[in-house]
């Protein structure tokens, strides 16, 4: 039995969308599946105290030895999805749906004189069509009740419906108009199948074109008037809508698709496929691929179908196929090619692409980027999965220890350094053509995130008022860190100019705890090549302190050491280089971040913002009275002095700003 701590995600990296989950063991085989409102709190759950877990759920955590998410977009399609993943792989320790009644589904007896649609459990008949299945009885038994405001069908039983022919009169929902009584002559049999035909087709996903008819209807009877008839037409399209939410229906044309998601970065991509049968999602696939140099995403989607397809049966005699779904809808199986193919981005030569799969479906595919609708929706829920994929896989590589001690000894190895870099800071800088410039600075300990110690800057300009360059502005950045890192060391005492106090010694005589920037790093990594690296090295050279330093260009993943006309080039699968490419990545993150901040609190500022004396009280009641600002600008001191709590010299300060004085540069 395995220990949960051994498979254990990282809490950060659990999402905390909607989504389903599964429990594998060391065979591999699915042993639980479940749903979450949020992934994060329901997975969490499974890994507190086990003395605090039911036993049974205690067995399962220690059964298992890995579990897997899906991210969706909803409570409705976790539930569906759940449930088509308990049929599929029968988990043993999924008790709930495994009893003696089996699932509950929807059953269209379509083989009778007059067919009946009612809800039915156990063994199946090749003569009633089902469908479902459904987590609980009231939700398929409210679905049967929309749907029988809107066909009309018989529900009752055998005995009701002879009763009813030798009375000749129909029974209760006959006179309340929720059956069409077939069985009085109210309707022919003719008409009573073929409202059967509809409902048939509409569960099996045709539901666009029936909708569609059904508003067009609606809109026809409103404009001539016929406002009752409206008025059923638009219950019955609230009825269904309240249908396909309950089944999940993803197309609601009943489409058979493949929807891929791509997430790359330079070294590897996410990749995640929804098998999209009869409308409804069969089947998840998630991986990661290896990136090659130079390759573009274009690229990969064309090696990606030639590894998904390679096998995949012929669909060009689509009556010979068997559905394999849980809910014995007519569509393709899952490992089949559909007409569809929806991607991203359009794949390298993709008209070549086209015409592969064609062949080997054997009738025409094509692939397609959905640019709106419903198809687009579902494209980004497969792209969050895609980055989800990518970013546990990540994440699970910086947790590894084994991989952690391997990386920084493959850092020190190709880089020359003395020892393994136990504390590694990185710089970036982020700014919108100049503006709002910021600096971060990323510390990673023992090859894993030390988030406590990340330190956000901002840029100060240069002498002349202007942005610095990128070389200036982190070569400002690194003085400053260093400063205060010499100060702290030396036990200074003092302010520095960005008003940061610089106590005496490296260490809080009152908590016994290191000061902010108290430990020196073993190595220093700059976001950038050859410049960026060779201004960082002068900048510590001419503060006299001795860390190796290196840059990180982003195209090719190269990582440049000072003076060097070549920069060293680490394995693609190398750990070293998966590490920095990690650090690099998290400290553009939290530069854009603080970039992004500061930017939201610059595009909030007013001029009155400069104006002595002027808070936001003072700028509420001037607002309040002129409306806008510049009636402010240009209102006089007379005017001015109108407004409710603006006394005479604030008035005086107030115009002044907007009216300097000749010769007299306002400030």
């Amino acid at each position: 039995m395995a220990d949960p701590i051994t498979y254990r995600p990282k809490t950060a990296d659990i999402p905390t969308q909607p989504g389903v989950y599964r429990f594998s063991d060391a065979q591999g085989r699915v042993i639980y599946v479940g749903k979450a409102k949020n992934l994060r709190n329901r997975l969490t759950s499974y890994f507190q105290d086990p003395a605090n877990l039911h036993p049974r759920t205690q067995q399962m955590v220690f059964t298992a030895c890995n579990v897997q998410w899906t991210v969706v977009n909803s409570e409705v399609e976790a539930l569906t999805l759940e449930y088509n993943w308990i049929k599929e792989f029968d988990p043993r320790f999924n008790v709930m749906m495994k009893d003696d009644r089996s699932y509950p589904y929807l059953a269209v007896t379509v083989a009778d004189e007059i067919p009946r649609m009612v809800v039915m459990r156990g063994a199946r008949n090749k003569k009633v069509r089902y469908f479902g299945p459904y987590s609980q009885v009231w939700a398929l038994r409210d679905t049967a009740d929309q749907l029988q405001k809107v066909f009309k069908v018989r529900t009752c039983s055998d005995g009701v419906l002879r009763r009813a022919q030798a009375q000749g009169r129909p029974c209760l929902l006959g006179y309340i108009e929720k059956c069409g009584a077939p069985c009085t002559g109210k309707i022919s049999l003719a008409e009573h199948k073929e409202k059967v035909a509809e409902l048939c087709q509409f569960m099996s996903g045709k539901v666009g074109p029936y909708l569609s008819e059904l508003r067009s209807e609606m809109k026809a009877a409103a404009a001539e008037l016929e406002f009752e008839k409206a008025a059923k037409l638009r219950d019955n399209l609230q009825a269904l809508e309240i249908v396909l939410e309950r089944n999940a229906v993803v197309f609601n044309d009943g489409t058979d698709a493949d929807v891929f998601g791509l997430a790359s970065d330079e070294l590897e991509s996410g990749i995640y496929l929804f098998h999209v049968r009869g409308g409804r999602i069969r089947g998840v696939r998630g991986w990661v691929l290896h990136n090659e140099y130079g390759e573009t995403d274009a690229q990969l989607l064309t090696t990606v179908f030639q590894q998904v397809y390679a096998d995949a049966i012929a669909a060009n005699n689509l009556e010979k196929l068997d559905a394999v779904s849980v809910d014995d809808l007519e569509h393709l199986p899952t490992n089949a090619i559909p007409a569809e193919i929806l991607v991203p981005i359009e794949p390298a030569e993709k008209a070549v692409v086209e015409e592969w799969l064609s062949q080997k479906r054997g009738i025409k595919a094509t692939v397609k980027v959905p640019q709106r609708g419903e198809k687009r929706t579902l494209l980004e829920t497969v792209q969050k999965n895609a980055a989800e994929t990518l970013r546990h896989h990540k994440s699970k590589r910086v947790n590894d220890l084994t991989q952690r001690g391997q990386a920084l000894e493959e850092i020190a190895t190709y880089l020359d350094l003395a020892h393994a870099p136990l504390r590694i800071e990185c710089f970036d800088i982020s700014h919108l053509q100049g503006t709002d410039q910021v600096a971060s600075m990323v510390v990673f300990e023992d090859g894993a995130p030390r988030k406590k110690d990340y330190r956000s800057f901002i840029v100060h300009k240069g002498s002349d008022g202007h942005p610095l360059d990128d070389t200036a502005a982190m070569s400002q950045i690194l003085t400053r860190r260093f400063k205060r890192l010499v100060a702290e060391e030396n036990g200074a005492v003092g302010a520095d100019e960005d008003g940061y106090l610089l106590a005496s010694g490296p260490v809080d005589p009152l908590t016994g705890r290191p000061r902010k920037f108290s430990y020196r790093p073993d190595l220093v990594v700059v976001d950038g090549g050859l410049p960026q690296v060779n201004a960082a090295a002068a900048t510590l050279a001419e503060m006299g302190i001795d860390i190796p330093v290196v840059g990180l260009a982003k195209r090719l993943e190269e990582i440049w050491i000072p003076e060097d006309e070549y920069p060293v080039i680490l394995p693609r699968t190398s750990a070293g280089l998966y590490l920095l490419q990690h650090l690099r990545d998290e400290s553009h993150r939290f530069a854009i971040t603080a970039h992004r901040k500061k930017r939201s609190k610059t595009m909030l500022r007013s001029v009155l913002d400069d104006i002595p004396g002027v808070g936001p009280s003072k700028q509420k009641a001037l607002l309040t009275h002129f409306k806008a600002v510049k009636h402010i600008q240009t209102a006089t001191e007379s005017e001015l002095s109108e407004v409710a709590g603006i006394g005479p010299a604030l008035v005086s300060t107030i115009y002044r700003h907007f009216h300097p004085e000749p010769g007299k540069l306002d400030t």
